[in-house]
């Protein structure tokens, strides 16, 4: 699957990036990464502060690459993260790591599971890994949406 085949089945929508959208969203991942490092915040608030940052962080990966998901349709987190791969060339074994966070956050929100302390220090990892590597991809693929052109 491309890009481009997601689009045509409208899993992903054009979107034209601009620098001001993506320095908001890349700031917000680095809040959220942070808010989870708060360890008087509990274990499932932080874990889902992790999670947000590592959709941000797909999301950036799709904006600068010129698209984002079809929020409307059912799956588009699983659609963002599974994308990784294409937009910022994340290695699989990795994107199956974040879709299992993917979905311990949908038991946790959907039917009230909570988080152990071994999946919270799983998803900080991730997060932690995917904000660096996203950092050094839109410094080295997207430096104009940067300002550093």
């Amino acid at each position: 699957m491309t890009l481009q085949n997601l689009l045509a089945i409208r899993r992903l929508l054009a979107h034209a990036p601009d620098a001001t959208g993506i320095h908001k969203l890349l700031e917000a991942a680095r809040r959220n990464l942070a808010d989870a490092r708060v360890a008087e915040i509990s274990t499932d608030n932080r874990f889902d502060a992790a999670y947000k940052c590592v959709m941000q962080c797909a999301m950036l990966g799709l904006w600068a690459s010129g698209y984002r998901t079809a929020t409307s349709q059912p799956g588009h987190h699983q659609t963002a993260i599974q994308c990784l791969t294409l937009t910022m060339g994340v290695p699989l074994a990795t994107v199956i790591v974040l879709d299992a966070l993917r979905k311990q956050r949908n038991l946790s929100d959907y039917e009230g599971d909570p988080i152990s302390g071994a999946a919270l220090a799983s998803c900080l990892d991730e997060a932690g890994k995917l904000l660096a590597h996203t950092e050094q991809w839109l410094r080295a693929h997207h430096s104009r949406l940067l300002g550093e052109a």
